[in-house]
């Protein structure tokens, strides 16, 4: 009977020194809050695309409260997320970040430019999605990592841009950032 009380305190004094020994398993309180941030982008984006797409009715206030997050999480928001000592694992971000912190940085903040345009879109759309804000047939998407486009000064303006097409660059820039520098752990 003795044993089992003894084997207990054995597995908790072992368990605790198990915890303490493997702090590359915890999650620390950055990566924590980037996790929450990307989520809450996600979920703002599907937001947007459910607009789009006219899965949702349109709400003005949803539409611009979605772009609104994305926006204030982008940026030097999304940059400061991102320290040197919290890449790699068990974080989903490569330690590639830190060796093309320029490279990243430039892409939060094309993304923070594209998701500020869409606001400004959303401030001229109280009614619903209007025509001028479609993307237009034959609108490329851009081949390159910031999504730059051949053309003149005016295409590369994001104010000048439908606003659908200001989301889809987004998720160009989503989806680039994440191929680059983000390695899904198992």
């Amino acid at each position: 009977m003795r044993r089992v009380p003894i084997i207990a305190a054995v597995l908790v004094i072992a368990g605790i020194a198990a915890g303490t020994a493997l702090p590359k398993t915890a999650v620390a309180p950055v990566v924590a809050e980037r996790q929450a941030s990307m989520k809450a982008m996600a979920s703002a984006a599907k937001t947007i695309s459910e607009i789009f797409a006219g899965k949702v009715a349109y709400d003005a206030a949803a539409f611009k409260a979605a772009t609104e997050t994305i926006r204030r999480r982008s940026g030097s928001a999304m940059v400061d997320a991102f320290p040197a000592d919290s890449l790699g694992e068990p974080s989903d971000a490569k330690a590639d970040i830190g060796q093309s912190r320029e490279e990243f940085a430039a892409l939060a903040r094309h993304l923070e430019s594209l998701a500020a345009a869409l606001s400004d879109a959303a401030d001229k759309a109280p009614d619903g999605i209007t025509q001028a804000m479609r993307m237009k047939p034959g609108m490329a998407m851009g081949s390159s990592l910031l999504g730059k486009r051949a053309g003149g000064a005016a295409e590369d303006d994001p104010s000048k841009m439908p606003a659908e097409h200001l989301f889809h660059l987004m998720l160009q820039d989503c989806t680039n950032c994440h191929a680059k520098f983000r390695e899904k752990q198992q």
